[in-house]
């Protein structure tokens, strides 16, 4: 099994349930604050590497999704000071595993990678049918990071 260093913002709902995905399916999860942990910039490329830059961006962060913050104007050398001043507009999680640094949660490519529909676990199974990616709470208009926003 291996072991996720799982750079995540505290209260959000899909960070919550793809730890436990990760868990159920027998990995160890490091979770760490992706809103105070002190990024530089060479240890944010090294998760975006040749990224397309809007990428970078969480699409659920307020300043993007109002439209506040557009992705696609920034250059990368923007993007990355945009990004280093407000952390909330990372997308998340980020995520070492091994020698590997992955931005967002990719279910297939995660299972590809340590394995996650293998597991006898039933809590795995219903979890890899959630959308983990897109925020519960913009039904109703809001997001876990409007709350932290504030």
């Amino acid at each position: 099994m291996a072991t996720v260093v799982f750079f995540e913002k505290p209260g959000c709902i899909n960070n919550t349930k793809q730890k436990a995905l990760l868990g159920h399916a027998g990995h160890t999860v490091d979770a760490r604050n992706l809103l105070t942990h002190p990024w530089t910039a060479d240890e944010l490329l090294g998760f975006f590497g040749e990224m397309d830059v809007p990428k970078w961006f969480n699409p659920n962060a307020p300043d993007v999704y109002n439209g506040i913050v557009k992705p696609d104007a920034y250059t990368r050398e923007e993007a990355l000071s945009a990004l280093l001043e407000n952390p909330l507009l990372i997308k998340r999680p980020l995520m070492i595993i091994g020698d590997e640094m992955l931005v967002g949660f990719d279910k297939a490519q995660l299972d590809k990678m340590i394995g996650l529909s293998d597991t006898p676990n039933p809590e795995v199974a219903v979890l890899l049918e959630e959308n983990l990616s897109d925020c519960p709470q913009k039904a109703v208009n809001t997001t876990c990071d409007d709350i932290a926003a504030k």
